[in-house]
């Protein structure tokens, strides 16, 4: 697993709130330094709910590189890490311009 990779992950049916749940489709936003220390990642969810974009959601244009079956939001404010037992199975590659909007953005939520 790499940061930047696509991966299907069964997210927990246990929520209390707005926290994502079923499979789908999230980013690897951990680094590739941090992943080989790891067997848990950090991770941002997908939405194919393209019409509900709040705040910092960054749309993803569906492609053969990053293998989503269509158009969908990434979700920034919904980071969250995951055992990788979760991860399901791999799905594709973001293109380097979204992982730079998604690094711009990690500054921001986190102060950084």
């Amino acid at each position: 697993m790499k940061q930047g990779e696509i991966w299907l992950i069964k997210y927990p049916s246990r929520n209390t709130g707005h926290e994502y749940k079923k499979e789908r489709p999230a980013l690897i936003i951990q680094s590739n330094k941090q992943i080989q220390k790891s067997n848990v990642y950090t991770v941002v969810p997908f939405t194919s709910n393209v019409t509900n974009i709040i705040g910092d959601d960054i749309l993803i244009k569906k492609d053969n590189k990053n293998g989503l079956y269509r158009d969908s939001l990434l979700k920034m404010h919904h980071v969250q890490t995951f055992d990788q037992t979760l991860f399901i199975k791999y799905i594709g590659v973001a293109k380097k311009d979204i992982i730079k909007q998604v690094k711009d953005y990690l500054r921001i939520h986190f102060d950084l």
